[in-house]
């Protein structure tokens, strides 16, 4: 693990060694900007406004800009030198019940990792005892030239360590509710429950970046020249009736669409259930539907039977040469009795 910061954990009188790495990567696709003309790549420099010289990285310090306009200088040595006891320390000062924390302030997660063999103990002990009160641990460290407030959780084998808004960075959510009072049935609440409980729970792990395969498909195509791959269909529109589309969207995730039972209803656009929704959907509906004991076995067998007859007829079945052969040998036994 590659490490991000090294420090303390102070928990109470008890410190230990700790170091910091990324929990988390990204696959997020990455353009470069390029001149239309002649595809060569923008370049950025930086400058100085005064006598438009063009700086190297070894040329350009820092300063904090005054609400007068004025800029004050401050070096690394400056930062280093701040009485902050964060600095090199993630101070715990209390706990939370991890059900308290509003996810809206979950910001950047890192893993704590011991830092030497001797903080394993203390750093086993911390984790156990969180993990037996079901509490997270919440303090303050200094990273990057920024004070971080800090939630450490443990999760499995190892203590979390996720960065928190601060509470005066929380914007208020009033200007994102709906304006005026809104009316919903009880059948309306009725039929989104029931579409809830049609498409179940959600795996995390099945989902995947389609926009980043998508991209690369496109990018392996132009580097190809093979054709590039079709635009998918608008899933998306303006729901006209409520209450049809969610009847529509409830049969189609309960395979009613399929069996005539129901159907995308006039007046409403539904968003179409991913494949894999559809087969979750459908798994459950034969789950209902499935026979069970003697019953679950004869529809088995008689599946069976109708997949070995196929086009040519049900199992038993007698054809016009085998009639014929069956009333040819009951005639010669009956000749054998008469002469018998």
């Amino acid at each position: 693990m590659r490490s991000v910061w090294s420090g303390n954990l102070a928990f109470g009188l008890v410190s230990i060694p700790v170091k910091l790495g990324s929990a988390v990567s990204s696959h997020k696709i990455g353009f470069r900007q390029v001149h239309e003309a002649d595809q060569g790549r923008v370049r950025y420099q930086k400058t100085c406004e005064l006598d438009d010289q063009v700086l190297e990285s070894g040329e350009i310090g820092r300063a904090f800009e005054t609400p007068d306009d004025e800029l004050v200088e401050v070096t690394d040595a400056d930062l280093k030198a701040l009485p902050l006891p964060t600095a090199k320390t993630i101070e715990i000062s209390g706990f939370l019940d991890l059900a308290a924390i509003d996810a809206v302030q979950l910001d950047t997660p890192y893993f704590l990792a011991p830092a030497s063999p001797a903080a394993d103990k203390p750093y086993v002990l911390m984790r156990e005892a969180l993990a037996k009160a079901g509490k997270a641990a919440v303090g303050k460290f200094a990273m990057r030239n920024s004070e971080h407030l800090a939630l450490v959780r443990p999760r499995d084998d190892v203590l979390v360590l996720q960065t928190l808004r601060w509470p005066d960075e929380l914007n208020s959510p009033s200007d994102a509710a709906p304006k005026g009072k809104v009316s919903i049935s009880d059948n309306e609440l009725r039929l989104a429950d029931t579409l809830i409980d049609a498409l179940g729970e959600a795996d995390l792990d099945s989902y995947q970046d389609e926009y980043a395969q998508a991209v690369e498909a496109l990018v392996a195509a132009k580097i190809e020249g093979t054709e590039l791959p079709a635009p998918s269909g608008d899933r998306g529109g303006k729901v006209v009736d409520l209450m049809a589309a969610l009847q529509a969207s409830v049969d189609q995730a309960t395979g009613g669409a399929e069996d005539g039972e129901g159907g995308e209803a006039p007046g409403a656009t539904v968003t179409q259930l991913s494949a894999q929704s559809r087969k979750k959907a459908t798994a459950k509906k034969t789950a209902r539907k499935a026979p069970a004991g003697k019953s679950a076995a004869k529809a088995a067998s008689a599946r069976t039977s109708t997949g070995r007859t196929g086009a040519a007829g049900k199992a038993g079945e007698k054809t016009p040469a085998k009639k014929a052969a069956t009333k040819k040998a009951a005639a010669k036994k009956a000749t054998r009795r008469r002469t018998g």
